[in-house]
């Protein structure tokens, strides 16, 4: 079929795309279901393969253009323009202002110059790398989640990239759908959609196929336009509008250019920073003043403490924070988490309650029917999985049951191919039907063409219930439904018993739920099926779904999965309550909670949606703080909605796991929210800020594990860096109040320790896999800052005994020599001996501070003091290029070094040790005083 130009077009206000545009004519939502076929010449088949092929040469791919990414040369000048890097460049012009100013000009000052304009260098190179890598980072891991939609292709249901949708394409939409592109509905069973994307308004409204009036088309109830959500219902519609063309491709470049906002922990980093900033500025006003007085010449003394105000800024953290977070994205990313905001990262190390979801998170999601009950007889089905291969026991009294439990079913299973086996289309639990249908000898696509469906009342979490209509011109009209036992058997009057239509007595009706009860206490999700017939193709709801003759029961298992159990033992003994939200079955949801072990205890909590509605706002925040094991079964989004709210009065932080289109806004309102990357609906998806490329718990334990970690390193390199500052002003201080009329490290040095010794150790920190213990510890309070009491206090610590270390060093060295303090030139052997005794005693000392902090309270020894390999090159890079200022000439005269002899570079290394032995101490007493929580212990 070849590719004309059609004459449809979408009305007043909108935009169709470029390949329609050739000839107005009638607008979209006013022709009727066929002219519509017609017009974008296609039919109710759908596309052939070879047309859709050659429309997406025409018309290009269906997605949206990418945001306006800053060119190269703006991303190269951006972190020159952050505040601290203007702070260094005005100084490094002042100091080349002074060099010109002094008589003689000295080349120290030159070579300060210089160092500050490296120090802005090498942390604008580093910016601007972890930008570049995290944004290609961001657009890898979002092309992980599947983006894709149904089709009618050569009359075949088949599952398509949505980028690769063409107009007159068929799509086929339910509940939980993204639309992927602009289209006219030609067929719709209670549909509802979700238009807030495009007008700002939260309610859902009815849709249909019947044409209507001309007019804006966002107005059109026939119409579904892409960004917006299906809440309700299914259809079948035929697009007219894709990628940039349709009605979101007119808003998006609005929305791609919205600022990026900082998180809050960027803003509190960047808030301690600037707070540092003025610390230094004022240590360094004080320094000169002090030392004005004694003599000193002053444009040296002014150019001193400048370059120790400068070196004392603490330019290289915001990069290296967005480094550490950006290495927590992709951690876990590998561990099939997907953060799509970094504000994720921080909030999980501080979570406390997790709402999990039971089905595909806890379980393998691979539903297998295991047993049918049917006229008071079970029988037994063989076979796991979604291969139908397996026999049913006795399968001719179940015939019925499943043939009608397979009509109701929108599922589809996919034959096996090379990359995968056997899998489902649609909901699990409609494919564990089909299966076990096929098991039984049913022809599913026979059975539809001997009895057609002609119209759907679709499931929800309301009714608990999905119903169908089909003809059969022998025999009428039949209604089949579907749903949760206890809802259908309020609707039953009658019991298919042994091959007779009898009344449902009292006495089967307790048959009934007995056999409900034992199905369910086995672990085993449990639905009902049953028909009767009616007199219209088109009969109401209630019509259809009363009076129902109750065909049997089947129960199916979804298997834990194995790795579940261990992230759940992890989590009790972090400290994180678990509580499981499910719309299953009281019994099957205590059977799953003790397989994988978040149900222990002989008598668990079990609250059902019933008793949530009964419940006020205070019986419910009462039930909530009740000590012990909870479970929450037969419950609607909105009961997880009000769950989550009053977890979070309570103070708790909470992440929530979904896969509805119903659970996007408890997924919102969550601090975290986690969707199912595979089984999820597009519109979970959308809602969360983390998806789960596997579906997994194991996956969130492992998330929250490294959320820990990412806010434990940023603290690792602040404890390093700013012990660094305090190593490197305690001599200076000394020396100033000592009445030394030089200084006894310069800000030369100081620099350089800077870029040597600091920046590479703190990016390493950052990359430091999780501590042992961190998932022993309770959560972290989110009002708990950087920099707490405990961080002050082993900044203080490690930088104290720095300080006093290098400092004695100095004085030793200068005292040994026997000349008096007056006498000593800035070209005496014996001072720059000593001021490379301080340098390099600073950067001997930082590297076994970086060893120290690699751990909070455990010892490092138990981690292994080499498990960090880029710890110990960036260590030895700061450790080599010391030496090279030590001993090489040209180095020795840019910062007026001398040689050190081993027995130097011994005490110096032994002085370090010492500082890593006074640590493990320091870590040893906090562990006796504060022991960490018992393995077991939980919540």
């Amino acid at each position: 079929m070849g590719i004309r130009t059609p004459v449809l077009t979408p009305g007043d206000g909108g935009h169709g795309p470029a390949a329609l545009s050739g000839t107005r004519g009638p607008a979209v939502q006013t022709v009727t279901t066929a002219e519509v076929f017609a017009a974008v010449d296609t039919s109710p088949r759908g596309l052939a393969a070879a047309d859709a092929a050659a429309r997406r040469d025409r018309y290009g791919p269906n997605e949206l253009p990418p945001a306006g990414r800053r060119g190269l040369w703006r991303e190269l000048v951006g972190p020159f323009t952050d505040l601290f890097a203007v702070v260094l460049l005005v100084a490094s012009a002042i100091t080349f202002l002074a060099y010109e100013l002094q008589e003689p000009r000295d080349v120290g000052t030159l070579q300060l110059a210089v160092a500050i304009l490296g120090v802005v260098v090498l942390n604008a190179v580093i910016g601007f790398a972890q930008e570049y890598s995290a944004e290609r980072t961001a657009e890898s891991l979002q092309a992980m989640v599947p983006h894709t939609c149904r089709v009618l292709r050569d009359g075949e249901r088949r599952e398509v990239p949505a980028r690769d949708l063409v107009p007159g394409d068929v799509v086929v939409l339910e509940a939980g759908d993204a639309v992927p592109a602009d289209c006219r509905l030609v067929e719709a069973h209670e549909v509802s959609a979700n238009n807030a994307a495009l007008t700002g308004e939260s309610d859902a409204v009815g849709r249909t196929a019947e044409p209507v009036a001309a007019g804006p088309v966002l107005q059109a109830r026939n119409c579904l336009f892409m960004g917006t959500d299906v809440v309700a219902g299914s259809a079948k519609a035929v697009v007219f509008a894709t990628g940039a063309a349709t009605e979101f491709g007119g808003i998006f470049r609005l929305a791609a250019a919205a600022t990026r906002q900082k998180t809050p922990l960027q803003r509190q980093v960047a808030l301690m920073a600037r707070r540092v900033a003025g610390t230094a500025l004022a240590i360094g006003a004080a320094l000169f003043a002090v030392r004005v007085p004694t003599g000193q010449p002053f444009v040296e003394t002014f150019v001193f403490a400048l370059g120790v105000m400068v070196a004392l800024v603490p330019e290289g953290l915001p990069a290296t924070l967005s480094v550490s977070l950006a290495i927590g994205v992709r951690r876990m990313a590998r561990r099939h988490a997907l953060v799509k905001q970094l504000l994720a990262v921080e909030a999980l190390g501080s979570t406390t309650v997790v709402c999990t979801d039971k089905t595909g998170t806890l379980t393998q999601a691979e539903m297998t029917v295991v047993q049918v009950w049917a006229g008071g007889t079970r029988h037994a089905v063989s076979g796991v999985g979604y291969a139908p291969e397996g026999d049913v026991a006795d399968p001719q009294p179940v015939r019925e049951l499943l043939r009608v439990a397979a009509l109701c079913s929108n599922a589809r299973l996919v034959p096996p191919s090379d990359r995968q086996g056997w899998r489902v289309l649609g909901d699990t639990t409609e494919g564990a039907l089909l299966v076990a249908a096929a098991k039984a000898g049913l022809d599913r696509a026979a059975e539809e063409a001997a009895t057609p469906r002609v119209a759907e009342y679709p499931f929800d979490s309301v009714r608990k219930l999905m119903s169908t209509v089909h003809g059969d011109t022998a025999d009428g009209y039949h209604a089949y439904v579907k749903g949760a036992p206890q809802e259908l058997l309020a609707r039953c009057t009658r019991i298919d018993w042994r091959g007779e239509r009898l009344a449902l007595t009292a006495e089967l009706r307790a048959a009934a739920i007995a056999a409900n009860d034992g199905l369910a206490s086995q672990g085993l999700r449990v639905l009902a099926a049953a028909q009767r017939p009616v007199s219209d193709p088109r009969p109401a709801q209630d019509e259809v779904e009363s009076e129902l003759t109750l065909l049997g029961l089947v129960g199916m298992l979804d298997p834990p999965r194995p790795e579940v159990q261990d992230a759940v033992t992890a989590c009790r003994r972090a400290g994180i309550r678990i509580v499981m939200v499910t719309g299953d079955h009281p019994l099957t949801a205590e059977a799953v909670a003790r397989r994988v072990g978040i149900v222990s205890r002989p008598a668990p909590t079990v609250v059902t949606g019933a008793r949530v509605d009964a419940l006020d706002d205070d019986g419910l925040d009462r039930l909530l703080a009740a000590p012990g094991e909870l479970l929450l079964c037969r419950v609607s989004p909105e009961h997880k909605m009000r769950v989550v709210t009053t977890l979070q009065r309570r103070g708790e932080v909470v992440a929530v796991t979904g896969d509805g289109a119903n659970d996007a806004p408890a997924l919102k309102h969550a601090d975290i929210g986690v969707a199912m990357g595979a089984s999820g609906t597009d519109v979970a998806r959308e809602a969360a800020v983390m998806v789960l490329l596997d579906d997994s718990f194991a996956s969130i334990a492992a998330a929250v594990r490294l959320g820990r970690s990412v806010y434990q390193n940023i603290r690792k390199f602040l404890v390093y860096v700013f012990s660094s500052n305090i190593g490197e002003l305690g001599p200076i201080v000394a020396a100033t109040f000592a009445g030394f009329p030089l200084v006894p490290i310069s800000a030369v040095q100081i620099l350089a320790i800077d870029l040597g010794s600091d920046v590479l150790p703190a990016l390493a920190l950052g990359a430091e896999p999780p501590e042992p213990d961190v998932m022993d510890r309770p959560p972290r309070s989110r009002r708990e800052r950087l920099f707490s009491s405990a961080v002050m206090g082993r900044i203080l610590f490690l930088g104290g005994i720095q300080a006093l270390g290098v400092t004695a060093v100095f004085f030793w060295h200068i005292h040994a020599s026997g000349i008096p303090y007056a006498d000593i030139a800035e070209d005496d052997t014996v001072y720059r001996e000593a001021i490379t005794l301080v340098q390099a005693g600073v950067v001997l000392s930082q590297f076994f501070v970086a060893l120290a902090v690699r751990t909070d309270r455990q010892s490092v020894f138990r981690i292994g003091l080499l498990s960090n390999p880029w710890l110990l090159a960036a260590g030895g890079f700061g450790i080599a290029l010391m030496a090279g200022i030590s001993y090489l000439p040209p180095l020795q005269a840019l910062f007026n070094t001398a040689p050190l002899a081993a027995t130097d570079w011994a005490v110096l290394a032994a002085f370090g040790a010492l500082l890593l032995a006074a640590e493990e101490c320091r870590k040893g007493w906090l562990r006796r005083r504060r022991p960490t929580r018992p393995k077991g212990e939980a919540r």
